[in-house]
């Protein structure tokens, strides 16, 4: 077992399938730390000598910051597909936002709305860099988005901010968001 194996599985268990690892997320998205150590261990032997320590170094040594741990429980922080909604705690927007994606997507994101798609929340970054490096994901020449993330709050578009400047939001109308 590696530590990005566990985390992808921690992420898959935490984002998308909680109810293949016998999880029951709150309604904030946290589960105890030992109820995700008996459904990683259900799911794989590959897991059957995970423990909390193994959990702290993945979320001290993770560069993303996805997860996070409060008295005896872990949550992912975004990126949930779960079918019910993860709630936020709404938060004021700075001016602009960005979004990294491809040019195919730009375009329909520039026609309709940046919406979110698979995930329950719309994810945008603080920065151009960080919009390009996460477009880069899907593609090597990203179009990257700028949201006139305060004037869409005053709009009503609610914002959550994140951590190591991500925020997410609700879906953003076309008029909201211009091409860099």
């Amino acid at each position: 077992m590696t530590y990005v194996n566990l985390s992808k599985t921690i992420a898959h268990a935490l984002r998308h399938a909680p109810e293949r690892y016998g999880l029951i997320l709150d309604e904030k998205g946290w589960v105890s730390i030992n109820k995700l150590l008996e459904g990683l261990k259900n799911h794989s032997r590959m897991f059957k000598n995970v423990s909390i320590h193994d959990l702290e170094e993945i979320i001290k040594e993770s560069p993303k910051k996805r997860f996070e741990i409060k008295n005896g429980k872990i949550r992912a922080i975004y990126g949930h597909s779960v079918r019910y909604r993860i709630e936020q705690q709404p938060k004021t927007p700075p001016e602009f936002l960005y979004h990294g994606t491809t040019p195919k997507a730009a375009e329909n994101i520039l026609r309709m709305a940046l919406k979110p798609m698979g995930r329950q929340y719309v994810h945008l970054s603080i920065d151009v860099e960080s919009a390009y490096t996460v477009g880069r994901r899907r593609t090597k020449n990203p179009t990257i988005l700028k949201v006139f993330a305060q004037e869409s709050y005053k709009a009503g578009i609610k914002f959550y901010e994140e951590n190591d400047g991500i925020w997410l939001s609700d879906a953003i109308p076309a008029e909201f968001i211009e091409k860099l």
